[in-house]
């Protein structure tokens, strides 16, 4: 067992009304995928009774005013959430904190291996593509001294399981791989599967709705969840939304923000009847309030959705 919270910190239990959320990351501006998600999980969060949380992710890649003009597009498009909006980076004592707690239990260790090291590790014969081989698992305390001084250390989790298994709203029970993921890089951040794990269980989210590139990672932060002895939350992926090349959409793929698109004479509700389209919404989304409506989402899309570009002006 883990050493308990300190009380300081509340943890996901009855005490926290349950909440779902919606977590950009402020390198850039929101495209139309990201709206769709975000009218997702704000569309889960109201028709289930939960509160909705808006997290700005902002432990690195923070590009300026991003932030701001991510908040703006939501609310453009007539979503709401509970409380003032949330900034990720004031808590990076309470990540560190956690990691100590799972120090302390013996389930860390120091790693010093480069991103090419890794890569190379993980593309040898028998090797898992993107999981890390454990190079650094067992170093002596001798090794761990004369590598400390050559380069400063990530801290990861020493994982007893090699998967795990989840259960997913779209997609059923998932089972995933867990290596030793990263719990804070060697520049002493956090890493983005701790805080996530950390902010959604504290902050009593226990619905996440995001896109289902994200799968894959959730038997990882659903075992690391379990290990800091939270409980794991409801998944919901959706499709994401693919540009003209069949991959994910991305700005390279033209008019794809809100800007963008007001730019060519395209409203907030226009972008928002295009979203509730996308999903398979079988009525017009006027508003958000419209998405409630015969509430079903069962029978949406779940294929991911196609963009290719708009038209140059509104007919």
């Amino acid at each position: 067992m883990l050493p308990s919270q300190p009380a300081s910190q509340p943890s996901n239990d009855a005490a926290l009304p349950p909440a779902g959320r919606f977590a950009p990351s402020p390198s850039g501006d929101l495209h139309l995928g990201n709206l769709r998600t975000a009218l997702a999980a704000w569309g889960f969060a109201r028709a289930t009774g939960r509160k909705f949380i808006l997290r700005v992710e902002d432990l690195d890649r923070v590009k300026k005013g991003a932030a701001e003009r991510n908040i703006a597009d939501l609310a453009a498009i007539g979503l709401d959430w509970d409380g003032p909006v949330d900034y990720q980076a004031p808590r990076i004592p309470q990540f560190l904190e956690e990691v100590q707690r799972l120090t302390d239990a013996g389930l860390t260790y120091e790693c010093f291996c480069t991103r090419k090291e890794i890569h190379a590790a993980a593309s040898a014969p028998h090797g898992i593509p993107g999981a890390y081989p454990g190079t650094c698992r067992n170093l002596s305390e001798e090794t761990r001294e004369r590598r400390r001084e050559e380069r400063p250390p990530a801290i990861r989790l020493r994982s007893g399981v090699t998967e795990f298994t989840v259960h997913d709203y779209f997609a059923g029970e998932y089972t995933g791989a867990v290596d030793d993921m990263v719990l804070v890089r060697n520049d002493g951040t956090p890493a983005y599967n701790l805080a996530v794990v950390v902010d959604d269980a504290q902050q009593g989210i226990d619905q996440v709705v995001r896109g289902d590139d994200l799968l894959p990672s959730a038997p990882r932060q659903a075992y690391l969840a379990e290990l800091l002895g939270y409980r794991t939350p409801e998944y919901v992926h959706v499709p994401l939304v693919l540009g003209p090349t069949g991959a994910r959409l991305a700005k390279r793929d033209g008019a794809v923000t809100l800007e963008e698109l007001h730019a060519l004479g395209y409203s907030a509700r226009d972008v928002l009847l295009w979203l509730g389209e996308s999903l398979g919404v079988n009525h017009p989304l006027n508003t958000t309030a419209d998405l409630l409506k015969d509430w079903n989402p069962g029978a949406w899309n779940t294929d991911p959705a196609s963009f290719t570009e708009w038209p140059e002006k509104r007919a």
